[in-house]
């Protein structure tokens, strides 16, 4: 077994991987950026080495960097993680150069999956079924335009080289196609530094179902079956579960059958991930494999009792499989919620931050936390705004689902906008408690896990009403406690000898009046103050809320000639209008690159930009002005 291993990550996997390797007495090597000085993962490590500034293409992602740093420490392996360099077949080619094993397959095996259009002519080739789509040399616009009308609309453009949501775009008609096109080139470039594209059939209403393999080098190879993860916004999932809901045996064997197969067709070692996507009909497609260990693996080791991390030490040992496919079995049912650093309500934008306070939910053999922050740390631009991985485990889907949500509602993060409350939202949703699921699940089902519904703030209402009075309560009572004369009246926090006016809220994103003396049913729910107002959990999904104060009054034209501001920190790509230019309402305005991925800012009405104050190239901070807008008045 290795006696020192340098792991090539950050953050939670980084973590994750130390926990494991000092349980089987193995030395760690954090390796960590000028940003991450004081990160968990560094902290964790027996060992660590700055490998350069916080950009990642700087520091994680420089090869010879990461190998100098190996090398002089005496590490005898590497990890990758995930992201970064896990998947980079030079990498895995410099190590075994330098005599240090890479803990992950054959520089051959990620170059084989590592071009989703050569993965898939290989799966044809072996008999695993594919999606219909383009995975051709030619690359101008005429002949993407052309395949693409063969195939289709809808259609979607994938990065040959992408992963993780990046790169990748789903276009409804022609006349969209061009703009598509061009930002999933740029994406890819900035990200994977390739701009090579696919063009795949979009299946209506699939569901997302992978499946996890292991191969050995001793010709062994098993699947720990399954996972869902069609719980995703921007093809980037947020809820996994497994095993899949609703898959018979016989389905599930032959799903793990064709995974096994795919991975022995590239000589595969270690562990991997072969995703499907699962039509209505019981009919899978092979949709891409991802020659690493997943983010999600936590929910497969909690219903198969395995440590994936200690098997793929194991197997890059040269050791075999530690359990035959007759060996393994399900036992229970699992979730895994990704907490994340962003808005939800502002199309999921990455949130930077600090994170200024942080109560985690009472952790057991039933919840995990898996994560690579604690209370003061920063989340930055410059990479992934994962701050988290909740798993939770139980006897069945039902007994899980309950523990989810419970441990959501006592998860509290302050100083950062978190999707916390939305996971919430999602968990308590009818479609998922049915497990109604498809990749299409958060648009089609947007009014109730975003609780935009009249019945929903009809039902949170007094809830959220009475949360208000209790808590004004409580601070009428502590300023009681301060006071020099602790029985006046004015500490009573009820309107004494006057009648106690409705109170206006802002519930969610509606304004809604409460009647301030309504009997509401609080049993079930919890709330704690956040940065956003007042946190409600409820059995009917989770809610905002905050007291609007009255008005004094405010300048109309001066709300009308508005600035806009940057929703987060990150690097201008362009300027899509011009200045002076009539613009309509959802026009995209700027392109921004933050955490590897595009956002468009787009105008919020008609009107005319009558100033910029950024260019392509610079680097803005969330908050930033970006433009002046004036708002046309008809």
């Amino acid at each position: 077994m290795f006696q020192k291993v340098l792991i090539a990550n950050r953050g939670e996997i980084a973590c994750r991987i130390i926990k494991t390797a000092h349980a089987m007495g193995i030395q760690t090597v954090a390796v960590f950026s000028k940003a991450d000085g004081h990160a968990l993962h560094v902290k964790l490590a027996d060992h660590s080495v700055c490998i350069g500034p916080a950009p990642s293409d700087e520091s994680y992602l420089k090869i010879d960097t990461i190998i100098k740093a190996a090398l002089q420490c005496g590490a005898d392996a590497i990890h990758p993680g995930y992201g970064f360099l896990s998947e980079n077949a030079d990498f895995c080619n410099q190590c075994i150069k330098n005599n240090i094993v890479f803990i992950g397959p054959s520089a051959t095996s990620i170059s084989a999956m590592g071009s989703k259009s050569r993965a898939k002519a290989l799966m044809i080739e072996s008999g695993v079924p594919t999606i219909p789509g383009y995975h051709g040399d030619q690359q101008d616009l005429k002949t993407l335009k052309s395949e693409a009308q063969k195939l289709g609309y809808p259609i979607l453009i994938k990065a040959v080289a992408g992963g993780g949501g990046k790169g990748m775009r789903l276009v409804g008609s022609e006349s969209d196609f061009e703009q598509a096109l061009t930002a999933v080139k740029r994406e890819a470039l900035n990200s994977f530094n390739d701009k090579v594209v696919l063009l795949e059939r979009y299946l209506l209403k699939p569901r997302h179902v992978e499946i996890q393999v292991f191969c050995d080098n001793h010709n062994n190879g098993v699947y720990l079956f399954e996972r869902d993860c069609s719980i995703q916004r921007r093809h980037q999932k947020v809820i996994e579960e497994a095993p899949a809901p609703g898959i018979s045996d016989d389905l599930r064997q032959r799903m793990g059958n064709a995974a096994v197969k795919a991975a022995q067709a590239i000589n595969y070692t270690g562990a991997g991930t072969v995703e499907f996507l699962l039509d209505g009909y019981g009919d899978f497609f092979f949709m891409e494999m991802n020659t690493r260990l997943q983010v999600e693996h936590p929910i497969t080791e909690m219903i198969t009792g395995q440590d994936l991390v200690e098997w793929q030490f194991l197997v890059a040992a040269d050791n075999p499989l530690p359990q035959s496919q007759d060996q393994l079995h399900i036992n229970g049912h699992a979730f895994e919620a990704r907490i994340y650093a962003e808005d939800p309500d502002n199309g999921f934008l990455p949130a930077t931050g600090l994170i200024t306070d942080l109560q985690l939910p009472t952790l057991s053999d039933h919840v995990r936390l898996d994560t690579g922050v604690i209370e003061g740390d920063k989340i930055t631009m410059h990479y992934d705004p994962m701050i988290a991985k909740l798993i939770v485990w139980d006897i069945n889907r039902n007994r899980a689902l309950v523990r989810l949500t419970k441990a959501l509602s006592d998860y509290r993060i302050r100083g950062i906008k978190t999707n916390v409350g939305f996971l919430y939202n999602v968990a308590t949703s009818k479609a998922f408690k049915e497990a109604n699921l498809d990749i299409q699940f958060i648009e089609q089902h947007s009014d109730e896990v975003f609780r935009l519904r009249k019945t929903d703030t009809d039902y949170a209402a007094p809830i959220a009403a009475s949360v208000v009075l209790k808590l004004r309560q409580q601070r009428a009572s502590l300023s009681a406690k301060k006071s020099p004369e602790p029985n006046s009246p004015w500490h009573l926090g009820t309107g004494w000898g006057m009648p106690t006016p409705n109170l206006r809220l802002r519930l969610q994103a509606n304004e809604v009046v409460a009647k301030s003396d309504t009997q509401s049913d609080m049993s079930g729910v919890v709330f704690g103050i956040s940065d956003k107002g007042i946190d409600v959990f409820t059995p009917k999904g989770y809610f905002n809320c905050r007291e609007i104060k009255p008005s004094l009054g405010i300048d109309q034209e001066q709300a009308l000639n508005q600035s806009t501001i940057a929703p987060m920190s990150g690097t201008i790509v362009s300027l899509t209008a011009e200045l002076g230019a009539e613009v309509r309402r959802g026009d995209t305005l700027v392109v921004m690159e933050a955490m590897k991925m595009e956002h468009t800012i787009s105008a919020n009405s008609d009107g005319v930009i009558t100033e910029f104050y950024c260019q392509p190239g610079d680097t803005v901070d969330g908050g930033s002005e970006l433009f002046a807008f004036e708002v046309s008045i008809k």
